[in-house]
């Protein structure tokens, strides 16, 4: 086989579900491709929120301003009336997935308990399989997104008591 017969055999590979190739030539060389299972670390970045102020009269604008801050935690307080309630959000772009697989029981329920190195879900990012740590401990009140949503960097996927 040549370069570039190869080349073509591994973007096959990386366009299709498969896990890997073998492939025998008539010469009796052997050709095996495999993808390399990556995995990704997500590690937890905290910000502090500013606390509220009143609003002052200022002309309408679209979009966020200069002084708006776009970051946001993986974990942080819900902001309705239960101040109680902490939420899991997600620390990347993904399709949401609440269990390993569509045959399998999903990783948390409402009212089951937590701790920080739980595993509660997967996000998908590229192919990558994700799986997302609870970071906090406590009861799972509400799972705030469906099985096969997209969901956005930032976005409460969870609501935590």
């Amino acid at each position: 086989m040549n370069f570039k017969e190869v080349k073509e055999l591994i973007e096959i590979l990386d366009q299709s579900s498969l896990t890997e190739i073998n492939i025998e030539d008539n010469k009796g060389s052997v050709i095996n491709l495999k993808k390399q299972k990556e995995t990704e670390i997500i590690t937890p970045q905290y910000t502090q929120q500013a606390p509220m102020m009143a609003p002052q009269a200022a002309p309408m604008t679209q979009g966020p301003s200069n002084n708006e801050s776009m970051a946001s935690s993986s974990v942080g307080s819900e902001s309705n009336d239960d101040t109680n309630y902490q939420t899991i959000n997600a620390p990347m772009v993904g399709t949401f997935y609440k269990s390993p697989s569509p045959e399998e029981d999903a990783y948390v329920q409402v009212g089951d308990k937590v701790t920080s190195d739980s595993t509660v879900c997967i996000l998908e990012a590229m192919k990558l399989f994700n799986e997302i740590q609870a970071e906090v401990s406590g009861e799972i009140v509400e799972i705030l997104v469906e099985d096969g949503q997209m969901v956005e960097y930032g976005q409460p996927l969870f609501k935590v008591k």
